[in-house]
């Protein structure tokens, strides 16, 4: 059997392990994250919600997630 290689990732401002070859829009779904509620930035870059099926994850991202709140 294969082992998977894990890389390490920032998310948020902590460290994280994750499986090698892991797409963002995967990763995203392992946290359970609403796409419609949240900006996503990769390496200090704002990304399209189209295009994150097609992103892979690499050694030394660094992901931010940006909730919007509603407010008044």
């Amino acid at each position: 059997m294969k082992k998977i290689k894990k890389i390490k990732i920032k998310i948020n401002g902590k460290f994280s392990m994750i499986n090698e070859n892991l797409s963002l829009s995967a990763f995203l779904k392992q946290l359970e994250i609403p796409l419609k509620k949240v900006a996503i930035e990769l390496n200090q870059e704002i990304i399209d919600k189209n295009k994150i099926n097609k992103i892979k994850l690499k050694k030394n991202d660094k992901i931010e997630i940006v909730h919007f709140i509603g407010g008044g």
